[in-house]
């Protein structure tokens, strides 16, 4: 980690990448060390992170900027800071998670096929959702009945959701012995989940929320009070810079199932609603901008042919941070002690650009967070 003598472009991990996966990259106190934050101190409002999902991250939301003052001044051994956290996620390699609420019918359809779900949501509960899928236009209504169940469902004792959650596993697992369809029930991630956190809540929260898998290069963004899960996969994870979470299963963290039932937005729409699509960056055929409605952070995906001999990386009126996922490249002019590959960080300063020479062996590809101003 070190300086260049002859710009401002900072080395901040080496590795970090298919490693060290998970580490964060940004101006958090709990992430770096001492020399990297005086690099770019106050500089930087969001975090940066290559993400490896091997078991699902719980169950959580986002507060909005209002809540999360709320909740930091009232629990703040829970919610450490008063910011909010507004995310998106960037697939390197197909991804699975869940992301919003799913359309009232399908939801409606899981009622009428899963007699264990609708055990813990209850028949009012129930009842009420169905009615209010016959007329949409009601968006109150609808919002209101699709809280009421998801609410019923989340305030189960463990003692109810954990008997519910055994009888459906024990079925499941006998049709698929028997070699049964299980879609109807989305038998595979049911049975994946109860295996990771057997007898959690969580397990059930696939009927309300929409799987969601993305394809290398395609991202959802998730903004605050919409609920979540990442499940399994490779991305690239950039986030407004705060700790707060709530979380209401598959966790073994702390968990606050009443906040996140009254924080939750309740809009429903399909999981093909959740991509977030790019568009072109500046003239640069090379890359693509991912850029969220907040002005904490933005995302520019570089891919580089091999057959590129020279990349010119933009100069930016924000600081900047570059990590490098695939290829090799040097770098040219006052910077060409620069050695980069798969791994690499590099703090970019503001209005300032990096010439870099393509090693022809494979491809370059790039992930540069900034906060466009």
């Amino acid at each position: 980690m070190g300086t260049h003598p002859k710009g401002d472009a900072v080395i901040l991990h080496s590795d970090v990448a298919h490693k060290t996966l998970g580490q964060w990259i940004a101006a958090h106190p709990d992430c770096l060390g001492t020399k990297v934050q005086e690099a770019f101190n106050n500089q930087l409002p969001f975090l940066f992170k290559v993400l490896s999902v091997r078991l699902a991250l719980s169950i959580q939301a986002h507060p909005d900027k209002a809540l999360a003052k709320k909740l930091h001044a009232q629990f703040p051994q829970h919610y450490p800071d008063d910011n909010h956290k507004p995310e998106m996620a960037i697939a390197l390699t197909p991804f699975r998670g869940l992301c919003g609420f799913r359309p009232i019918s399908e939801i409606v359809a899981f009622l009428r096929d899963i007699p264990e779900f609708r055990a813990l949501i209850g028949q009012n509960a129930a009842h009420q959702l169905e009615a209010s899928a016959a007329d949409l236009s009601k968006d109150v209504e609808v919002r209101k009945a699709l809280q009421q169940c998801f609410t019923c469902m989340m305030q189960r004792s463990k003692e109810e959701y954990a008997e519910q959650l055994k009888l459906l596993v024990q079925r499941v697992t006998q049709q698929v012995q028997s070699g049964e369809d299980v879609s109807y029930c989305i038998g595979d991630l049911l049975l994946t989940l109860n295996s990771q956190f057997p007898g959690d809540i969580g397990c059930f929260a696939i009927y309300f929320l929409n799987v969601v898998t993305l394809q290398p290069g395609e991202a959802m963004y998730l903004g605050a009070n919409e609920p979540h899960a990442y499940l399994e996969g490779d991305c690239v994870e950039c986030m407004a810079c705060s700790d707060n979470t709530v979380r209401a299963g598959l966790t073994p963290k702390f968990i606050d199932v009443d906040t996140l039932c009254e924080m939750l937005t309740y809009t429903s729409a399909p999981a093909a609603a959740k991509l977030f699509t790019p568009s072109p960056f500046n003239g640069d055929s090379n890359a693509l901008l991912y850029n969220p409605p907040v002005p904490d952070f933005t995302v520019i995906k570089i891919e580089v042919p091999s057959s590129v001999s020279q990349y010119c990386v933009q100069a930016l009126d924000s600081a900047s941070i570059l990590l490098v996922i695939r290829g090799q490249a040097s770098g040219q002019g006052s910077y060409e002690d620069l050695s980069l590959h798969s791994g690499s960080v590099l703090f970019i300063s503001a209005n300032e650009s990096l010439t870099l020479k393509v090693d022809p062996s494979q491809s370059l590809l790039l992930f540069r967070a900034c906060c466009l101003l």
